[in-house]
């Protein structure tokens, strides 16, 4: 065993003595717990609800509360379509249907407000061709008590009934079907995400027993979120699109974790170091980096927190639970399983059905030597463990990217400007974005409730459900009222007003709009309706679906600086304490921005703009809904942040060991790049399955979030990295003295310890044998690899790093860098 794995065997600290103590006991506790989240979490999704893109303290939101309150045939959320065929919708008998239908709709517990063409004779709800007209209601109670409300009566009215078809529509259905599919979606995802990541992780990992352990981490993480959320539905609103999200980075950071915690393991194994030595080394340092990566996620997340639309707040609850859970799996419970696996978990090389039969000489890492088995520990154990099943999966990767960021590094200005230049081309469209909110087009063509709403959206006049609603409180007099509705009667884009209608002190108006019922000249109307006068004695209130984008978009521009005011300054906490350094904590944010402009441009271009709609299968609306945006960012900085974590402490490591910048750049990128894009890769995958949603709002959450973290992990972390850390040099890592102070005290890092505390703690160094002097705070490994090709294998797996010719060929790099 190498002098640092002697030094720390007996030493291996609290947290790892606690999670290596009783590994079996671990395990068993934690299949018992993931039983009880299947229990807890079950049915979670019926609980959840579709909406939550209104701002709770807006003026449209206090208005629609009243009007359904006071006047709930002003707020229909229910509508019956009713088609006559080629009959008028005033003969007789379709009128007889209709006003049964009617009447038996307003019999229906927890209905209100009924309402028709027939008893009303209004011309918005009757279809211009005549063949169609509208009974209208409002269901009570909030979004599930309105969805089961709503299952319970539909099948009494939808289809054919004597000589007429109806078809039930309303945001109520479109807020219930959109429930159903993504719900049917999500599990599609999960059944087309599991077998595609595991193929991938064979690939990656080669072993199928370390392939199968970040997916029962992502599992343990996906299950335990679900009974998070379970208990959040019985305090606040949740939306079913965070069910999305809790997949998708349950999988997707789990995975992450558990491929930066296996490979070091193996590496651990490969250098001669006993399972539970192994374990000890691997949370001291890929262990602390996954702890500071699941926290900067989790920063990014939690952001959400402070809108107010519980669709972003949702995703803030998922997001936190989901990455905290992955991460408490990977630093426990996998930890416990690589204990009791030990080299076994290099068994099950599926890769060997693809390679030529040749002598493998195995030791340390696993497996059965062609002459016997190299006690671990043991000299030259290193150097067997090099030809056995742990090196061969993880030792030879990486020369390709080391070579790589040799390349970018001569050419660094060049490769900094042109990939800068690049990817703010790519964000441009994102300029021309016009938000929106979410209707009926984001449900498939052929869902009922989206037929229904088309067919008003094209066949009725006056904009049906694109009205605004005036809501007048107070003791006015008749007169008032009357010069209330001549004033909005006198506004640009005014179509037509309808009212009042008053009971007691309240009394409201339908305003229908001439323009688009979202579109900005309709927008401008809410405000100018706002900004009415009206008499002393009247409080005026707007509502409809205009005013509620209008008070969304008010309500996400007054909280978006706090929200990136957050995500930014702990993000540079977070990222300072890992590094020690000013530098990289900004030059961080600035190039995790910079990842995130392919996104936003793609989302413009595709989404709002239409290309490829037919190639993905949704209706473009011409607008992105609000809250999308923010969403995106937070969910995919957070990742950027995931990959920017694992590449900067590798590298930090290095450069505490050899204070050679360059070299450690090359170093980190090596060690690092194939993993990231291993990573990045797998979450692509599972983000895609996700965007094969019907929905359009989550098709746009998966492919924009997969082309993030493909930009990031591929372009950012391999080329505009090293590119930049090679323009700044040696800076990179400064500091000023009171902060370099309270990074001693208070900061951590991957390695071992900082360059002082291990010249500190370790042996004095050996005396070269040629007399030449050592390096201050050389290690006496580190110093006799420099004058003995065995002792430099021993050194190699002491400090983690591949064995003889390759370490040399960093070397060789970084110099032709530096030339």
């Amino acid at each position: 065993m190498s002098e640092v794995n002697r030094s720390a065997s007996p030493q291996l600290g609290g947290w790892t003595r606690f999670v290596t103590a009783r590994p079996r006991l671990a395990l068993l506790a934690a299949l018992v717990i993931t039983a009880l989240a299947v229990f807890a979490g079950s049915g979670v999704a019926d609980r959840m609800g579709s909406g939550g893109w209104q701002a709770p303290d807006a003026e449209s939101t206090y208005a629609s509360e009243v009007l359904a309150r006071e006047f709930p045939a002003s707020q229909p959320n229910l509508l019956l379509l009713v088609d006559s065929g080629s009959a008028s919708v005033d003969d007789p008998d379709v009128a007889a249907e209709a006003g049964r239908l009617a009447k038996r709709l307003d019999a229906e517990p927890g209905v209100s407000g009924v309402g028709s063409y027939w008893a009303t004779r209004s011309p918005a709800l009757r279809s211009e061709d005549g063949h169609e007209a509208i009974i209208a209601a409002r269901i009570g109670g909030d979004e599930k008590t309105a969805g089961e409300t709503l299952d319970r009566i539909a099948p009494d009215f939808a289809g054919e009934r004597g000589p007429v078809t109806v078809s039930v529509g309303g945001p109520v259905a479109v807020q219930h079907e959109m429930q159903t599919i993504i719900q049917e979606d999500l599990l599609r995802a999960e059944l087309i995400a599991l077998p595609v990541t595991l193929i991938l992780l064979v690939m990656v990992f080669g072993s199928a027993v370390a392939a199968l352990l970040p997916l029962g981490v992502g599992i343990v993480a996906i299950l335990g979120t679900n009974a998070v959320l379970r208990g959040l539905t019985e305090l606040t609103d949740v939306s079913v699109f965070a069910m999305n999200l809790t997949t998708a980075l349950g999988l997707g950071l789990a995975i992450d974790y558990a491929l930066f915690i296996v490979r070091r393991f193996r590496e651990e194994l490969a250098g001669g170091a006993d399972p539970r030595t192994a374990v000890g080394a691997t949370l001291r340092t890929a262990g602390r980096t996954v702890l500071f990566s699941a926290l900067t996620v989790a920063v990014s997340l939690s952001a959400m927190l402070v809108f107010p639309q519980y669709f972003l707040r949702s995703f803030a609850y998922a997001g936190i639970a989901v990455v905290l859970l992955a991460a408490a799996a990977a630093l426990i419970l996998l930890p416990a399983a690589l204990v009791l696996l030990g080299h076994r978990i290099n068994s099950l090389d599926l890769r060997r059905v693809f390679r030529p039969r040749k002598k493998r000489v195995t030791g340390a890492a696993g497996g059965v030597p062609s002459e016997g088995k190299a006690e671990a520990g043991a000299p030259g154990a290193s150097a067997s463990a090099s030809a056995g099943a742990g090196a061969d999966a993880d030792a030879s990767p990486g020369r390709g990217w080391a070579r790589l960021a040799a390349l970018v590094m001569r050419r660094a200005p060049v490769f900094a400007i042109v990939t800068t230049v690049g990817l703010l081309l790519l964000g441009l469209p994102f300029l021309g974005v016009k938000f929106g909110t979410a209707d009926d087009r984001q449900l498939p063509a052929g869902a009922e409730s989206r037929v229904v709403q088309e067919h008003i959206r094209d066949g009725f006049p006056g904009s049906p459900g694109g009205g605004l609603e005036v809501l007048a409180e107070g003791k006015g007099s008749p007169a008032d009222h009357a010069e209330l509705k001549g004033r909005i009667e006198k506004l640009p884009g005014v179509l037509r007003v309808e009212g009042p209608v008053a009971e007691g002190s309240t009394a409201y108006y339908n305003v229908l709009p001439e323009g688009e019922a979202v579109g900005e000249a309709t927008q401008q109307l809410v405000r100018d309706l706002r900004a009415v006068p009206s008499a002393s004695s009247l409080d005026v209130s707007v509502t409809g679906t205009a005013a509620v984008l209008v008070d969304s978009k008010d309500a996400i521009a007054d909280r978006l600086p706090w929200a990136l005011a957050i995500i930014v300054v702990v993000t540079l906490l977070l990222v300072f304490l890992l590094t020690g350094s000013v530098l990289i904590p900004l030059q961080a944010v600035v190039l995790n921005a910079l990842s995130l402009t392919a996104m936003f441009g793609a989302l413009v271009w595709v989404f709002q703009d239409g290309n490829l709609s037919g190639l993905l299968g949704f209706t473009s609306t011409g607008d992105i809904e609000t809250t999308l945006p923010v969403l995106m960012f937070c969910v995919a900085f957070g990742l950027s942040m995931d990959y920017g974590v694992f590449l900067i402490s590798r590298m930090k490591e290095e450069y505490d060991r050899t204070g050679d910048h360059e070299h450690s750049v090359t170093f980190g990128l090596r060690h690092t790049g194939g993993l990231i894009t291993a990573a990045a890769v797998i979450l692509a995958v599972v983000m895609v399955a996700i965007g094969t949603s019907r929905v359009t709002s989550t098709k746009m959450l998966g492919l924009g979030i997969a082309l993030a973290v493909l930009m990031d992990a591929m372009v950012v972390r391999g080329l505009l990295v090293p590119a930049v850390m090679k323009l700044m040099g040696r800076s990179t890592w400064w500091a000023p003295a009171p902060l370099r102070a309270f990074h001693r005290r208070f900061g951590l890092s991957e390695g071992e310890s900082a360059p002082d505390a291990a010249a500190a703690s370790a042996p004095a160094p050996a005396p070269a044998p040629d007399g030449a002097a050592v390096p201050a705070g050389t290690s006496a490994a580190a110093s006799a690899a420099a004058h003995s090709p065995d002792a430099a294998q021993s050194a190699d797996a002491a400090g983690g790093v591949e064995a003889g010719p390759e370490t040399a060929a960093d070397t060789d790099l970084a110099k032709s860098a530096r030339r």
